[in-house]
């Protein structure tokens, strides 16, 4: 039996059951921003819920990863865009916006989130 699956019983007497199991997580579309609120060539960060989500427009085209830098914690919505890639404020760590991966250091990256425009509004799937 497995650490995870073992009866476990608590002071009172009573048997507590633990079982790690597969949760699956509904996504959920969210309106981020307005398409006005994001200049081309520019990043913005907006909270949603406990997330904090770096968003960017790149030649009309959105892009959502998480907000903070791998290495310090850095606000990439505030960072420095060159292209598609995202530049720390902090320390210069870069990241592509359309898949979160790292550029320099190569890295896996930070989470990237899917977008949707309709009409004036952004829609992130979190």
């Amino acid at each position: 039996m497995s650490f995870f699956s073992e009866n476990i019983n608590n002071t009172f007497g009573t048997t507590i059951f633990k079982k790690m199991n597969k949760i699956e997580h509904s996504m959920a579309e969210v309106k981020i921003a307005a398409v006005d609120d994001i200049p081309e060539g520019s990043g913005k960060t907006m909270q949603v819920g406990d997330k904090a989500i770096a968003i960017f427009n790149i030649k009309g085209e959105f892009y959502a990863i998480d907000n903070a830098c791998l290495h310090r914690g850095g606000s990439l919505g505030d960072g420095f865009i060159d292209g598609s890639t995202v530049t720390c404020p902090l320390h210069g760590w870069q990241f592509d916006v359309a898949t979160g991966q790292g550029v320099m250091p190569p890295s896996p990256g930070v989470k990237s989130y899917n977008i949707e425009v309709r009409s004036d509004d952004i829609f992130v799937e979190v």
